[in-house]
């Protein structure tokens, strides 16, 4: 005998959304919508109740949702902006065309006070993908790379600042793969290459010469963002003769205001 067998959809079974409910999901979408329209360095509360026009405990409750699922993150004391879970969904392309644009007044000041080319440079794996240069106004200028160079990850100086801020795992991986085309780079190995990462943290910054290209020096600085994430290099590079010590030093201080003055963190 055959039985009578009954299938139901699980999801027309589900319980519709309350009008309560739904009004909570515009209100934190609104909220969200706020803040990615909202500038780098987040908005505060006060800011959110201002746009929104909803309520301050309105906005706690919310935002205390959205953090839970990683949609906000608190990007400094009492500032919200995107978390990693809305960063993730933003295509790659775009996320780096929009660092990009923000570092590019970063290099134009650097270079501005120094008067040598400036590079920012991201991570593509086991490379180093330059995104922005800006060109300085002293007669000789050391164009060691332009934008949409790709090299191994620590054979320059933005690259080297950026591989010794990651994981010594990351570091290991990027070295290895890098193996067969170091010794392109000026001779490079790959014990050279983990020698310049530990000098390179214990310093606080990169210097690298004669190894992406001879006769020039360069030094560079980790860029980080508000949640502490390592997210680019910069480097300004010269001739040998224009980079002693001391001038190394009064590069970096550039580098660094100019970025604390962009929104961003250097260390």
């Amino acid at each position: 005998m055959t039985k009578n067998v009954r299938f139901t959809d699980k999801n027309t079974s589900r319980k519709p959304l309350s009008t309560e409910d739904c009004q909570t999901l515009s209100r934190g979408l609104e909220v969200m919508d706020t803040i990615l329209a909202g500038p780098q360095e987040g908005l505060r509360v006060v800011a959110l109740c201002r746009k929104t026009g909803l309520e301050r405990a309105t906005v706690y409750r919310l935002l205390h949702s959205l953090q839970a699922a990683r949609y906000v993150s608190v990007l400094s004391r009492f500032h919200y902006g995107p978390g990693e879970r809305w960063k993730a969904l933003v295509p790659l392309t775009k996320q780096r065309e929009d660092l990009a644009e923000r570092l590019t007044p970063v290099l134009a000041s650097v270079s501005a006070g120094c008067g040598d080319a400036a590079f920012a440079v991201v991570r593509d794996g086991g490379l180093s993908h330059c995104i922005a240069r800006h060109v300085g106004n002293y007669p000789v200028q050391v164009l060691v790379i332009q934008v949409g160079t790709r090299q191994p990850l620590g054979v320059g100086a933005a690259g080297l600042a950026l591989l010794s801020a990651l994981e010594d795992r990351e570091v290991e991986a990027a070295i290895e793969v890098n193996a067969p085309t170091l010794a392109l780079y000026g001779g490079m190995t790959q014990d050279r290459l983990r020698a310049l990462v530990a000098a390179t943290r214990e310093r606080g910054w990169s210097v690298v010469g004669n190894h992406a290209t001879r006769g020039v020096l360069a030094v560079g600085l980790a860029v980080y963002d508000s949640a502490g994430d390592v997210v680019a290099g910069i480097s300004v590079a010269t001739t040998e003769a224009r980079m002693p010590k001391e001038r190394q030093r009064k590069i970096l201080q550039l580098i660094r205001k100019a970025l604390r003055g962009n929104g961003f963190v250097a260390y």
